[in-house]
């Protein structure tokens, strides 16, 4: 069974940086991050390919975040800088078999538990 862990999130200032990383117990899959606030639907952040060679992001970060991969480590990051308050949300990261940078939720299988990054103004 394929497992995934998030660490890194914590309360930071607008304007402030934080990085996230995913420990994943198998490196063979394309990879996501998610967030989902309070009251609102999961929303896509940012993907990142098998071989880490194709990334996407959504409009409201890009520019302020990186994604990441380590696969000799098994691991996958997000680089958050210039971050504002709507960026607080719980962040998940995903893996699925998707060949190249996937941004539908439904194209990763499998999930973490999540990490709670709060902005604060």
């Amino acid at each position: 069974q394929v497992q995934l862990a998030e660490s890194g999130g914590g309360l930071v200032q607008a304007g402030g940086s934080l990085r996230l990383s995913c420990r994943v117990s198998y490196s063979g899959y394309a990879m996501g991050w998610f967030r989902q606030a309070p009251g609102k639907e999961r929303e896509f952040v940012a993907a990142i390919s098998r071989s880490g060679a194709n990334t996407a992001y959504a409009d409201s970060v890009k520019d302020r975040f990186t994604i990441s991969r380590d696969n000799a480590e098994n691991r996958v990051y997000l680089q958050m800088n210039s971050l504002k308050p709507e960026d607080t949300a719980v962040y998940y990261c995903a893996g699925g078999v998707s060949l190249g940078a996937a941004a539908r939720d439904l194209e990763y299988a499998y999930w973490g538990q999540g990490t709670q990054v709060t902005v604060s103004s």
